[in-house]
């Protein structure tokens, strides 16, 4: 399965032009990161009024493995190795002791499994959304996935509409579907705040991508600016995973608790640490200090 990953990874079969230039997830010199600041720039300049926020429901088990042999067969001649990704894709999964075939999806936590999803998204998802924006939409159309997680922006709410009806047939085409309580259109961008006052409504609602929150804000000008901040339910994951992973290692040497720390703090800083995101990713930091001085009070006097 290596030699399949290497293939699929490094272009001897996909080169970087086979894929449309707004997706990000599992493409060399393309981060997280690349994809976040697409988004940010689309939304500030391009006319963006409306986000769909929506989530495939339990993505890579719902794959249908023949059509994704279908997909794989447009880039890789081999049949030898289509044979390969064929076998290692029904191998099956252990579960509660059990072997259990798989009929459907990729095996979860293999390596493979996110690039042979990312292809999968870019047969049903990317070629027909850019058609879609080119041959349908009324108003522009912004479009950033990462993996099989994606933002769709629109100018005309009609156009909103319209895309979400379509994308739940194009997605059943391929046996997913979206999941409705995931799956939000809001109004959104620089004039979001202005229109929804003048109807009497709340500031706009604000949605999740990559782990950060966006939420529509004013620049010290007076001017509208994208505000990115640490999403609160990846940040009490996080703490509640430090905080278990210290009770393990509280009677290491305190040196070696303070070096791991440092690397999770500094790892967490990487990501995080994106203008406007000061006072999240310094309560992070205050919260992993305080997690370590009550895992150290616990400690065995003789440790």
């Amino acid at each position: 399965m290596c030699f399949v990953l290497h293939l699929l990874a490094h272009g001897a079969s996909w080169r970087p032009a086979d894929f449309l230039g707004f997706s990000y997830g599992f493409r060399p010199g393309r981060s997280q990161h690349d994809a976040l600041d697409a988004l940010a720039v689309a939304i500030g300049r391009r006319k963006v009024s409306w986000i769909l926020d929506a989530d495939i429901r339990s993505y890579f088990e719902k794959i249908d493995q023949s059509w994704m042999v279908r997909f794989l067969e447009h880039r890789i001649g081999d049949r030898r190795i289509l044979r390969l990704i064929q076998k290692w894709m029904g191998a099956g999964v252990s579960e509660n002791g059990d072997w259990l075939d798989t009929l459907e999806g990729t095996p979860q936590g293999a390596s493979a499994s996110p690039l042979l999803g990312n292809v999968y998204l870019h047969y049903v998802f990317d070629l027909w959304a850019d058609r879609w924006r080119r041959r349908q939409a009324r108003g522009e159309v912004i479009i950033v996935r990462f993996a099989d997680d994606y933002i769709v922006g629109f100018e005309r709410r009609d156009d909103a509409e319209r895309f979400l009806a379509e994308l739940r047939d194009r997605l059943a085409r391929f046996s997913l579907g979206l999941a409705a309580e995931k799956t939000r259109l809001i109004e959104f961008g620089r004039f979001a705040a202005e229109r929804r006052q003048k109807r009497g409504l709340g500031k706009p609602e604000t949605f999740q991508f990559l782990g950060f929150t966006h939420i529509c804000t004013k620049d010290r000008r007076g001017r509208f600016a994208l505000r990115r901040v640490t999403d609160k339910k990846r940040l009490r994951r996080k703490l509640r995973a430090v905080k278990e992973e210290l009770k393990r290692r509280r009677h290491l040497p305190v040196p070696e608790q303070g070096r791991w720390l440092r690397s999770v703090v500094q790892g967490h800083y990487r990501y995080y640490a994106v203008p406007g995101n000061i006072a999240a990713i310094t309560t992070f930091r205050f919260q992993v200090k305080r997690h370590w001085y009550r895992a150290l009070r616990r400690r065995s006097p003789v440790a």
